[in-house]
């Protein structure tokens, strides 16, 4: 059996991985454990380097024969998470997330050394969560009980290459685009129901490399 600590920036997040991505891994012998950032009982959210840091060392420190993986999104993180400055001049999508990525493991490495360290598995989503439900535009206006909305899903999909590049500002983020056509949006109810109708197989195929490799 493979233990992996999910360390989630959100609600949203943690309901995906209990609701969608644990019962992908479980019969492979991975089973997860995701957890907001931050003490128990906290909302999560301030995804800032010296309060992940401490989450990671907690994780792997006190279960050395655990794995532990992140999941929070690039674009709200400050500009003094490792990586994140170097990363902003960067083009490619992947390019953007193997730079932030790579400083990030590193700067863990050096907080916690590198025996620990082996045991990171780090991943960040370009944007945000919503940006995944965007692989599937049919899927997403199913999942929400909203299918007159998929021609207008669609249109939002159709400006971009990939799901995770649906951004232009902190107003034009996916999830605010949801919001604008669908005003009752909650985002860990509706956004978990939009993946599990979705699927995982879909994400994957309409994203870069993520925690749903396997």
């Amino acid at each position: 059996m493979i233990r992996v600590h999910v360390i989630c920036e959100g609600q949203t997040e943690e309901m995906f991985v209990n609701e969608a991505l644990s019962s992908r891994f479980a019969p492979m012998g991975v089973y997860l454990y995701p957890s907001l950032i931050g003490k128990p009982g906290h909302q999560g959210g301030n995804v800032c380097f010296e309060r992940l840091s401490t989450d990671l060392r907690i994780r792997l420190l006190g279960d050395p024969m655990a794995y532990c993986t992140t999941f929070f999104d690039f674009y709200g993180l400050p500009t003094n998470f490792p990586g994140k400055e170097a990363a902003r001049q960067k083009s490619d999508i992947a390019e953007k997330s193997a730079c932030l990525l790579d400083a990030f493991s590193k700067a863990i490495e050096e907080k916690i050394g590198k025996a620990p360290s082996r045991r990171f598995i780090p991943y960040a989503q370009m944007h945000e969560f919503e940006g995944l439900l965007f692989s599937d535009v049919d899927a997403l206006a199913r999942g929400i009980n909203q299918n007159s909305l998929r021609h207008s899903f669609k249109a939002i999909r159709d400006e971009f290459n990939s799901p995770e590049e649906i951004n232009d500002s902190p107003s034009t983020a996916p999830s605010k685009r949801i919001e604008a056509l669908f005003p009752e949006y909650e985002k860990p109810l509706y956004g978990s129901l939009a993946a599990l109708e979705i699927g995982i197989d879909a994400i994957r195929r309409h994203n870069a490399p993520c925690l749903t490799d396997g």
